[in-house]
């Protein structure tokens, strides 16, 4: 039986949800929370990872059993194990333009726009580490503009972010885009292209189980679970 530790406001940690559930991959989800150090989960969490960090899958395999950590890894990991509902196109190009566009968000929007609006809405808030810094808050809020900006002239283009197909691009944009929209940090009525997009992806059987999830301390918006928000 496989067992992902994830954290529920983490956009990695939702990737590997995504992914293992559009995979039809059955998964035992053990929710671990990276500020509370001294909790039982957490402490049986590093026992089985050296990194420390969520996502991580233990799978066992006739082989014994296998620990895949991070996003990427396990994503991919999904994707390979079974031809069963490929995340990928077969056309080279496309599959290249989804792996640039997971990379985008692994690192350029991370760095730019959940290194700031989650670190000062959630992280210091789960941390203790006192209110949100506003001048932060607008630094990331302005990036974030750019990103949606940017998906929006994709989606113009393009049935999918990456082309034709649903695949880990539009996994690891929704992974984001989802936390940031339980924040309530983006208004729909500025990007209805990416609106559109994202009706799409809410529907998908595999973000039920995010649209369901429930954060001490936070509450979403009412167009959180609304899938004709």
């Amino acid at each position: 039986m496989r067992t992902l530790y994830h954290f529920a406001l983490h956009p990695a940690s939702r990737q590997a949800r995504i992914a293992l559930a559009e995979k039809k991959l059955k998964v035992t989800e053990s929710p671990v929370n990276p500020w509370q150090l001294d909790k039982g989960d957490w402490k049986e969490f590093e026992k089985v990872t050296p990194e420390g960090v969520p996502p991580t899958l233990i799978d066992v395999i006739p082989s014994g059993k296998v620990v895949i950590t991070g996003a990427r890894a396990i994503c991919e990991y999904a994707n390979d194990g079974s031809t069963r509902h490929p995340l990928l196109a077969e056309d080279i190009v496309e599959r290249a333009e989804a792996r640039r566009l997971a990379d985008w968000m692994d690192q350029k929007f991370t760095q730019e726009v959940d290194a700031l609006i989650l670190h000062e809405k959630v992280e210091k808030s789960v941390a203790g580490l006192g209110s949100a810094d506003t001048a932060v808050l607008r630094e990331g809020r302005a990036a974030l503009a750019q990103h949606l900006g940017y998906f929006c002239w994709l989606l113009d283009q393009r049935d999918w972010l990456a082309g034709r197909y649903f695949s880990l691009a539009d996994i690891a944009v929704a992974a984001h885009i989802s936390c940031l929209d339980f924040l309530g940090e983006i208004n729909w009525r500025d990007w209805p292209t990416l609106k559109d997009w994202y009706q799409k992806v809410k529907s998908r059987p595999s973000m039920r189980p995010l649209l369901n999830d429930r954060v001490p301390g936070f509450r979403a918006p009412r167009h959180y679970t609304d899938l004709d928000f």
